[in-house]
């Protein structure tokens, strides 16, 4: 009697343990699989991190391409420097022009235009079309005549330093510029005609200080 009773608390114990053990291998296997779950959640939130930086990358990159191909092709953003076309365009305000402008036509008579400077390298002017090609310009006595014809220009504010008489005849493909601020402008009187292909844009507005059309 003794020894089935040693026997069945032998198999008892067993079991018990048997159970503890299963037990164990449970918690272990729940935990293991706990583990792999964060493990997993912490790769996809990385994931999530490094998609969320290439999205943004992308919106830099895709933003500076398309400011490169608009400042290069289609606009130009300038800063004036000097008071030339005043009231017009004061030193200081920011124009934008329009590079396709002239694309499928000329420059006509009191368009404002950006060009390169004859006389400055990698320089941007901006004046206003007096002449186009074939025409005759003859300046007396702070007026401006076009085909012998005398120029209307109220965006002229005051023109008091030319009292003699000099005149231009424009050959194919030549323009003659004058800024607004006739007493204190570098144009077309010192340097000379500029070339169509020297143009540009045609300046649409300026937008600083305040917006105003230029066209």
């Amino acid at each position: 009697m003794k020894k089935f009773e040693d026997e069945l608390d032998e198999e008892l114990k067993d079991e018990v343990d048997s159970d503890e053990i299963n037990e164990d291998a449970k918690e272990m296997n729940n935990r293991k699989k706990e583990l792999e779950k964060e493990l997993l959640d912490e790769e996809e939130s990385g994931n999530a991190v490094l998609k969320e930086i290439f999205s943004w990358i992308k919106i830099f990159v895709g933003a500076f391409i398309v400011a490169y191909l608009l400042t290069t092709f289609v606009i130009v953003n300038a800063t004036i420097p000097t008071g030339s076309m005043k009231n017009t365009i004061n030193e200081g305000d920011k124009v934008i022009g329009f590079r396709l402008a002239y694309l499928f036509g000329e420059p006509e008579h009191g368009e404002i235009v950006m060009f390169w400077a004859p006389d400055k390298e990698e320089t941007i002017y901006i004046k206003r079309v007096i002449g186009v090609p074939g025409d005759t310009i003859k300046v007396e006595n702070n007026t401006v005549y076009v085909n012998g014809k005398a120029q209307d220009e109220p965006y002229i504010k005051e023109w008091t330093n030319s009292p003699g008489t000099e005149e231009w005849i424009l050959g194919e493909d030549e323009y003659f510029m004058m800024g607004d601020n006739r007493n204190n402008s570098n144009d077309s009187r010192g340097y000379g005609v500029i070339k169509g292909d020297k143009i540009i844009a045609k300046a649409l507005f300026r937008y600083s200080p305040s917006l105003k059309s230029l066209s």
